[in-house]
């Protein structure tokens, strides 16, 4: 048997800037313009989007001298599939959009996710632009590179980790926002708090009010607190061995729990309800103490966020549908869990922690 030895030493700097502001979106033509990444745009967003900022940015791309154009899909994680990508795929062929063509990711997480794949796939890849337009996006989905699409099988099991090459968040957008959107991006910065910052977690404790307010300075600092701290995480262990899997808080029942519910629940409040579940997991094997779950779930319900189901799910294909997880490992369902607020548990050196069956069954019984 002969064998050959062919080497890759990867050179190429991935590093991106996520800018923050009031008003920023008609800064991003003129600024790409003079980076000069691309001679053709594509703007990607939803049907709701495109009619709030989709039409105008598509306007001030045009009026910078940018061959760009708007292509949309129906709102909705429902329409985060297989299906969408490939028309929005055929869409760009149709354009011939070539392979110095850039994506526009303009709007929330199934928008960010979806034409984030589209980016990684596209010619073997082409760069994309975030411009998230809630805060579940701003905070979490827009940061990390981790793009994908839904299947029938469960959330995001089809997918890429492609970074970005600009994160634009301009927080004026969140005024558009109903406040049922506004909760769901706080379930995300509540996590972020659990798994690393004590003192964002104490901040949210004394100032949600003003978040409701959409106080800018308020808004600005747990939007680039949460940037920070992804930010942190991701450096560290991008593709998920090992320190990003306490992103995960909350999201292995969350995710569970939105395909069991055939996504009509939104992801925040999922995450809500799955952050109370696996805290009384972590309690129950005495990793936490029972006092700062409390505080969790006194902080989501301040936040006006759900802690249980509003409808009774069965146990066992809760258990089921998190077997499918990509988190699971060898058949096991793998959690993450804190310690204390802040800090997150590790058994021996690993923070994703197998859990038995029977407990997860226990526990949602109970809950």
């Amino acid at each position: 048997m002969e064998k050959i030895s062919i080497k890759f030493r990867r050179t190429e700097d991935r590093s991106y800037e996520i800018l923050i502001g009031n008003g920023i979106l008609k800064n991003i033509p003129l600024d790409l313009k003079e980076a000069n990444i691309a001679y053709t745009y594509a703007i990607i967003t939803d049907s709701r989007v495109a009619s709030l900022y989709g039409k105008e940015m598509l306007k001030e791309f045009l009026n910078s001298g940018l061959k760009t154009y708007l292509i949309s899909f129906p709102e909705g994680e429902e329409n985060k599939n297989r299906e969408t990508k490939a028309k929005i795929e055929d869409e760009m062929l149709s354009l011939k959009m070539a392979r110095d063509s850039a994506i526009v990711a303009l709007g929330g997480g199934v928008v960010g996710d979806l034409a984030g794949f589209v980016a990684a796939t596209y010619n073997r890849g082409i760069p994309y632009i975030q411009v998230p337009t809630t805060l579940v996006a701003s905070v979490d989905s827009s940061i990390g590179g981790k793009t994908g699409v839904d299947t029938v099988y469960g959330k995001n099991l089809i997918g890429a980790f492609y970074q970005p090459w600009r994160v634009y968040i301009d927080v004026s957008t969140l005024k558009t926002l109903p406040k049922n959107h506004i909760q769901e991006g706080l379930s995300e910065v509540i996590k972020y708090g659990v798994i690393r910052d004590e003192e964002l977690f104490e901040f949210l404790e004394k100032y949600i009010n003003k978040v409701f307010s959409l106080d800018t300075e308020v808004i600005t600092y747990i939007i680039k607190r949460s940037c920070q701290i992804k930010g942190e995480v991701v450096e560290l262990d991008e593709k998920e061995s090992n320190l990003r899997k306490i992103l995960n808080f909350g999201h292995t029942v969350g995710h569970a729990i939105e395909k069991l519910y055939n996504f009509k629940i939104s992801h925040g409040k999922a995450i809500s309800i799955g952050m109370t579940i696996e805290g009384k997991i972590a309690v129950e094997l005495g990793l936490w103490d029972k006092n700062e779950l409390n505080r969790l779930i006194s902080l989501l319900k301040a936040a006006g966020l759900p802690t249980k189901p509003t409808k009774t799910l069965d146990a066992n294909d809760m258990i089921k549908t998190m077997k499918l997880d990509k988190k699971a490992r060898e058949g096991k369902i793998e959690m993450v869990f804190p310690e204390r607020i802040g800090q997150m548990a590790t058994i021996n050196g690993s923070y994703g922690i197998k859990v038995e069956d029977d407990l997860i069954y226990r526990i949602l019984k109970e809950t």
